[in-house]
């Protein structure tokens, strides 16, 4: 009696597995951008750092809404709960952490709020079921310990504040509602939905703190808005879109390390641009952050619990930009 044998399914392209944490990797560079923009527009510009925040929010929505008119050749759907949600604790994220900078050291803030990409692992692992592993575990204690190093071994300047990194605190806690609430969205979410109704809500929440911190609304000049311009392009559509691209196929746990490679990469810029040399102690912070970056792609979640939430089926065709 013979057998039928049947064919075996089709294996998944092994290059498929690395499209979310590159994409994830490569929006957290584009963050790295963030505090090189928002230092040119203190500079240069007339607005404080909350109307900043704030521009950069706005110029950003017809981007977006203009990628998806094209792409999709739609209105993007209706937002859910979760992406509202995560857009109200980014926003709340910049803000604070903009606010924890005039109360405390910039180091004790960078450091404190980058905490919060590590807390993402915990929140996955009660929430979304994703079981860290050993190799998680190793990557956050080398990661953590590298953006110690690369943040509080710098020059002192400021004066800390118990205040400021409470502020720092909460600011860090919001990067970890941020990114599980945006995890939860791109279950039913596309790419490019996700990130237009993140960004508008981003854009609501801060014309209220920009209203609360008295900073001035209107540009006087074109300068002002050429930072904010920068920041919309490269960090808010680039960064944020990749990060949100790459949520929908990469562990929430692993993104969050991966995510902390954006102190090295405006370390390095800061050192080019600035003048700013990162002294020994800061150059191994930056190694041992990358060391972290590239054990945590090697597997930190349990295969088993870390299926990423499936994509609708009317945008599975978002998938692959």
């Amino acid at each position: 009696m013979s057998e039928t044998l049947q064919p075996a399914p089709a294996a998944a392209h092994p290059l498929s597995a690395w499209i979310g944490p590159l994409s994830v990797l490569a929006g957290g560079v584009c963050i790295g951008f963030a505090p090189i923009g928002l230092r040119l527009g203190l500079s240069y510009g007339e607005f404080g750092p909350q109307a900043i925040a704030l521009w950069r929010y706005t110029l950003a929505v017809p981007v977006l809404f203009a990628i998806c008119l094209t792409l999709e050749r739609r209105a993007p759907t209706p937002p859910t709960p979760m992406i509202v949600l995560a857009g109200a604790c980014f926003a709340l994220d910049i803000g604070l952490w903009h606010w924890a900078l005039e109360r405390t050291t910039v180091a004790n803030a960078t450091f404190i709020v980058n905490l919060g990409n590590i807390g993402v692992g915990l929140a996955a692992w009660l929430f979304l079921k994703e079981r860290p592993t050993v190799n998680w575990l190793v990557a956050v204690l080398i990661a953590v310990t590298g953006a110690g190093f690369l943040s509080l071994a710098g020059t002192p300047g400021g004066k800390t504040d118990l205040g400021g990194d409470l502020l720092a605190l909460c600011a860090a806690l919001m990067v970890a509602g941020y990114m599980l609430c945006s995890k939860l969205a791109r279950g039913k979410l596309s790419a490019i939905d996700a990130i237009f109704w993140l960004t508008l809500t981003e854009m609501c929440v801060a014309a209220v703190m920009t209203l609360a911190s008295g900073e001035r609304l209107v540009p006087t000049a074109p300068m002002d808005l050429a930072a904010p311009l920068f920041l919309a392009l490269v960090v808010q559509v680039g960064g944020q879109g990749l990060i949100i691209f790459g949520l929908g196929r990469t562990p929430a746990a692993i993104a969050g390390v991966l995510i902390l490679v954006q102190p090295v990469t405006a370390a390095a810029i800061s050192w080019q641009l600035f003048e700013e040399p990162l002294n020994t102690f800061q150059g191994f912070g930056a190694l041992l952050i990358l060391a972290g970056v590239m054990i945590a792609q090697r597997g930190g979640v349990d295969a088993r619990s870390a299926a990423p939430p499936d994509a609708p089926e009317n945008v599975t065709h978002t998938q692959t930009r």
